[in-house]
């Protein structure tokens, strides 16, 4: 994210300043609600690993993986700490436990990124339209900007882990919704996902215009917008 907004802190400094404490607030408070989210899932199942791990919790330290937490701030990618689950214990069974844990961490961003728009919805606030004019914005437009940012970057969150591939959650969604027949050969398959997944942010980095992960994102980025217009 930093290197990103390299060309913000050149031309306006209070800009990248503003947009870089949205964003850390953004994705500090997302990627906790997300992993607190599947612990609270795994506990209601019955399962009490990470809540005796001291993970169901909404105190980000909890959740924070140091090296994934410096690279999300750096390049825009990086992770959480995995939330423990031992799907043997899940009262709806391991494949349909599995699937309502993993399912309860992208929908708690949505929720998420829903909360913080309502304020945009209802048109109490209203962001900044360019970072140019960040001098002289009001209070409520540098309030409206940071909600925006919270919800454009927890929907980014949402979508990003509901791609089905391993170790994202969308891969056990995924096995969780298809027949056995067809998810016991695709789990054989979860052993190439981590490296499937690298490949596709190696290229929305180095060929933007041919990134899958680029056009869902902007497709959910679309989406959002339209709704909160």
């Amino acid at each position: 994210m930093i290197l990103q907004l390299i060309d913000v802190l050149r031309e306006n400094p209070p800009a990248f300043f503003v947009y870089l404490g949205a964003i850390a607030i953004a994705m500090v408070t997302g990627i906790a609600f997300h992993e607190f989210s599947h612990a609270w899932a795994a506990n209601e199942l019955g399962d009490d690993t990470a809540a005796r791990q001291g993970r169901l919790t909404l105190n980000p330290l909890a959740h924070l993986d140091p090296l994934g937490t410096v690279l999300l701030f750096i390049v825009g990618v990086g992770w959480g700490k995995p939330t423990p689950v031992n799907p043997y214990r899940l009262s709806a069974g391991v494949k349909r436990g599995n699937m309502l844990v993993a399912l309860a961490g992208p929908l708690s961003n949505f929720a998420f990124a829903f909360i913080a728009s309502i304020p945009l919805i209802f048109g109490w606030v209203e962001p900044i339209g360019h970072f140019s004019r960040i001098e002289y914005a009001s209070g409520t437009e540098i309030l409206g900007t940071f909600l925006l940012l919270i919800g454009f970057l927890n929907v980014i969150l949402g979508v990003f882990n509901l791609i089905p591939i391993h170790p994202l959650d969308g891969f056990k969604v995924l096995l969780g919704v298809l027949p056995d027949d067809l998810s016991r050969p695709l789990a054989s398959l979860s052993r190439w996902g981590p490296a499937l997944l690298i490949g596709l942010i190696v290229i929305s980095f180095v060929a933007p215009e041919y990134s899958p992960l680029r056009w869902i994102f902007n497709g959910a980025i679309d989406l959002f917008l339209e709704v909160i217009a």
